[in-house]
């Protein structure tokens, strides 16, 4: 039996190259960055370039970057950090966001929507997960503070226009007075595309940007918000000046390096490993889909190189990531930030489907470990485990969901 790891959109292995840069600052390299004296300025030294390392691959400022602890903090602290701090200014402010975003921005604005009084707009996607840059238009107004859409959804891997929807929210403050033009801030969750996918900052158009390290094979508790000069923030701790007072407490400084480091190395390998994936990925999709009873949720080409999420009707995805597991095979249902839950991935619900459709699918994320052994180990035991739990399911999906 085969152990075949396709969960990378959940997290990836440290690559080496990142664990080597680390170690010292686990051993020898202790010393505080905030501390007066040379053994804490060396530390000091090494955070700076590994920030500057951060801001050359987004094409920005070193002073842009703020260090967190992950992809949810960066979110958190962008939603939340720029809502307190716009909110005297702005009578009945507005928060735009997609219906298919990770829950730590969902969860976020529920929050402000709820508790706050902001205004909040869900835009919806078309059936490939795609948010429409037309409804875009149609949703900002002179209220409108921020605007949050993912550049690839984790779940289905749907890449957004990011550039186009930047363009639409640049030309619309052009058409607002001087006192307001400012506004809207445009903020993306880049942590699944961060792998893949281009990072420049002026090529996509956006004012703030999360990623972290868990998705780029890097350290897990390490993450980046990029922040434009002028954004102001509300921090969300108190008690100390690191990271420009936005995220005070003794720095993880072992994780940072090793972020930059992934990241350095992500980007550059990128372009070779997704022409490595796609086969595998594509080989993957048209396998399972030979298979009755199935579809692909997500966009067929605009979609991460290692995304692939299938609907099985008629049956419980976890029951079937039981199945699988007893294989070898490690996939998921959805995200890892929800999989506590036993309730249906809104994502594929905002797709347009039914609760039964939602809960049979899975979601295969491939890496740098896959092969393509791997693939034909999977689309060798699926049929079977397939086949089994629809023989015992209850559910009988309608045949429009399938058909394609």
């Amino acid at each position: 039996m085969r152990s075949v790891y396709l969960d990378h959109a959940a997290a990836t292995p440290l690559d080496l190259r990142a664990r080597e840069v680390m170690l010292p600052f686990l051993d020898e390299l202790y010393s505080n960055p905030s501390s007066f004296h040379s053994a804490g300025k060396a530390v000091k030294d090494a955070m700076d370039e590994a920030r500057q390392s951060v801001a050359k691959i987004l094409g920005t400022r070193a002073d842009e970057i703020i260090f967190t602890s992950g992809g949810t903090e960066s979110n958190n602290l962008a939603i939340l950090g720029f809502s307190h701090a716009i909110k005297a200014s702005i009578k009945n402010p507005q928060i735009i966001i997609s219906t298919i975003e990770h829950p730590s921005v969902i969860e976020t604005v529920k929050y402000l929507q709820e508790k706050e009084g902001f205004s909040v707009t869900y835009l919806s996607v078309d059936a490939r997960g795609m948010v429409r840059p037309d409804d875009l238009k149609d949703a900002l107004t002179p209220q409108t503070v921020l605007v949050s859409i993912m550049y690839a959804n984790n779940e289905i891997g749907t890449i957004q226009p990011i550039a186009e929807l930047g363009k639409i929210i640049q030309k619309f403050r052009a058409s607002l007075p001087m006192s307001n033009c400012q506004l809207p801030v445009f903020h993306t969750d880049a942590c699944q595309a961060s792998g893949v996918l281009e990072l420049n900052i002026e090529k996509l158009h956006v004012d703030m940007l999360t990623l972290n390290g868990s998705k780029i094979y890097g350290p897990k508790g390490a993450g980046v918000l990029y922040v434009k000069r002028g954004i102001k923030l509300q921090p969300l701790q108190f008690g100390g000046s690191q990271e420009k007072t936005l995220r005070p407490g003794t720095e993880n400084v072992a994780g940072i390096i090793g972020l930059a480091k992934a990241l350095e190395l992500a980007q550059t390998e990128r372009q070779a490993e997704a022409r490595r994936l796609v086969p595998l990925r594509d080989k993957l999709i048209a396998g399972i889909l030979k298979l009755p009873k199935t579809r692909l949720n997500g966009h067929p080409t605009e979609r991460l190189p290692n995304n692939v999420n299938i609907s099985f009707m008629d049956i419980e995805g976890e029951a079937l990531i039981l199945y699988l597991d007893a294989q070898g095979v490690y996939a998921s249902t959805g995200s890892a930030c929800t999989s506590a839950s036993l309730e249906p991935s809104h994502v594929i619900l905002a797709l347009g489907l039914p609760y039964e459709v939602a809960h049979g699918s899975i979601r295969f994320s491939l890496g740098r470990s896959t092969i393509e052994e791997d693939i034909d180990y999977v689309l060798k035991i699926l049929p079977p485990l397939v086949e089994k739990l629809r023989s015992i399911s209850p559910v009988r999906v309608d045949e429009k969901y399938y058909v394609r």
